[in-house]
């Protein structure tokens, strides 16, 4: 079924009777070629690409519950590129480069919104260190644009400029980044990969690995034994629990990462900002809630809710940036869990066990990663090389000391 906007006026003339299920709910086969546990964002695009870039028909992809159910559909919907170290920029700039084609890619309305993001600084140590950055963003062949006061003022006229604690006096923007509808980004990777005969299996949990002579043969399920030539795990803030079932130790702690969304409001933000003095940023939906966040709660948990005092911090943030947030009533919040490594940057790799491959640690930046993401896992399942924007997150650099410390804070996951 191919969605075009000639199809949506027949079928509201014809009382809607046309539409089809997005995907299909087939049994589990036997076996498949490539095996990929979990159905969030990472796990469906990785099955999309295998299926329409590398041409590869039994795949099947692993979901404990229901189809975006996990931390595809618990994020602030940022997309950005914005990054400073040659380990990270070229690939979010890569995956950048996917967002702007994925509704075409996919045929589905994902909602890509390039309204730009502004990090805003409030120090002159700050200003030079975005200058740097943006210099880096250039160089990698993204966009970038420092802001003295007076144009961010122009911009963005109802934050605090005049009586704030932190004076704003300027910002970092970068125009091609914005926003996308997380539902809609996993629903069009599903529907792609289903529509090229890849098997999505809601409901089927995996409660072990068959490991016979140091390789992988499969996947023990709630739904049964499903064989398999590669596996690949994509579970982010459950990476530890599922590969401690193949006898690793991941170098990655679980933490909660809330969200907050207001009642609606009139258009105001029409960009994503980042408050340089604190750790939140907001943005305003389409449905007009805003939509904030800020810093990981400070200790592991495996659960999808967060604490207050996290609440409150955030809310210090919105109000120290803009006081007329505090007009605004909270509609609701929820937690995501993030899989914070150990330099707060991800992995992407082949484990010492055969045929089983690890894509994980995303930390803040798992939403906008997911076409890249997806692309070099499928890349590495499918010829067994990394790709080539994903060489530095090997597996084994935090044993040979190759850290990519994107904030420059050090080897602690509460510090990224």
């Amino acid at each position: 079924m191919h969605f075009s906007g000639l199809r949506v006026i027949k079928e509201a003339l014809t009382g809607h009777r046309g539409w089809k299920p997005l995907w299909r709910d087939p049994e589990p086969k036997p076996a498949y070629d490539f095996v990929i546990v979990g159905g969030g964002g990472h796990g469906l695009a990785t099955a999309f690409y295998l299926a329409k870039t590398f041409g590869q028909a039994k795949v099947a992809v692993l979901e404990k519950g229901w189809l975006g159910s996990g931390n595809i559909g618990r994020n602030t919907t940022i997309i950005r590129s914005n990054y400073l170290l040659p380990g990270n920029e070229p690939f979010y700039e890569f995956s950048m480069k996917l967002w702007e084609t994925l509704e075409q890619e996919t045929n589905f309305n994902s909602m890509v919104s390039q309204r730009g993001i502004i990090n805003l600084y409030h120090s002159d140590a700050q200003r030079d260190a975005y200058r740097r950055r943006g210099n880096a963003m250039l160089l990698a062949g993204a966009d970038a644009q420092l802001l003295g006061p007076e144009e961010l003022r122009a911009r963005l006229p109802y934050l605090n400029f005049d009586n704030a604690r932190f004076p704003i006096k300027g910002g970092l923007l970068q125009a091609r980044a914005g926003t996308a509808r997380h539902d809609g980004v996993a629903w069009g990777y599903a529907r792609g990969a289903d529509m090229r005969g890849v098997d999505i299996l809601q409901n089927c949990e995996v409660t072990g690995f068959r490991i016979e002579g140091g390789a992988v043969r499969g996947v023990e399920t709630t739904r049964g034994y499903i064989g398999a030539g590669k596996v690949g795990v994509a579970v982010a803030g459950s990476s530890s629990r599922v590969m401690q079932m193949a006898g690793m130790r991941l170098p990655i702690e679980s933490h909660v990462l809330q969200a907050f969304v207001s009642e609606g409001l009139k258009p105001l933000i029409d960009t994503v900002i980042t408050f340089g003095a604190g750790h939140f940023y907001i943005s305003q939906s389409d449905k007009g809630g805003l939509v904030f966040g800020g810093d990981i709660d400070g200790y592991n948990s495996y659960a999808q809710r967060g604490n207050l005092p996290v609440v409150e911090d955030v809310a210090e943030g919105g109000m120290a940036l803009m006081p007329m947030i505090g007009r605004a009533r909270l509609l609701r919040s929820w937690g995501g869990i993030m899989d914070m490594s150990m330099d707060g940057s991800p992995i992407i790799d082949a484990t010492p066990v055969d045929g089983l491959y690890l894509n994980a640690g995303w930390c803040y930046g798992g939403f906008k990663a997911t076409p890249a993401s997806g692309y070099a896992f499928a890349h590495l399942l499918a010829t067994g090389r990394p790709h080539e924007t994903a060489r530095a997150y090997r597996l084994d650099r935090f044993a040979r000391g190759h850290l990519i410390d994107e904030k420059g804070a050090g080897a602690q996951p509460n510090l990224h």
